[in-house]
């Protein structure tokens, strides 16, 4: 397997990532970007919500063999998302900006279509 930028990880990963902002924008989501590279991150997706800018951690599996796409979400992780997060906030001039931290799991079907999407609201805090 190749990484996010192609191949088999890829392909799902873009799949999972259009699945959860179609179902983002169905729940009243507004995208405002996607794949924000930042240094040697990224954040899959930010979006406004309720007042709030949210920042999206999309994980996107075809079976739990490897627990659930939120496990994926680690301690870790999250510092990691956390750091971006106040990175992209900084630069757009809105440090103070009311925010969470949604992630979304897209479990993956056959050809990588999407079985199923749960968003998993404030799943962490900052």
């Amino acid at each position: 397997m190749t990484g996010p930028a192609g191949g088999i990880r890829g392909r799902r990963g873009r799949a999972g990532e259009e699945a959860a902002a179609q179902v983002l924008i169905a729940r009243g989501y507004r995208v405002l970007a996607r794949n924000v590279r930042l240094g040697r991150g990224e954040l899959d997706l930010v979006c406004e919500h309720d007042g709030e800018v949210v920042f999206v951690e999309v994980k996107a599996r075809r079976g739990a063999g490897y627990g659930t796409p939120a496990e994926a979400v680690t301690a870790h992780k999250q510092r990691a998302l956390l750091a971006l997060a106040a990175r992209y906030l900084g630069r757009r001039g809105r440090a103070d900006a009311a925010c969470r931290f949604d992630v979304v799991e897209v479990w993956l079907g056959d050809e990588d279509r999407p079985l199923r999407v749960d968003v998993l609201r404030d799943a962490f805090r900052a």
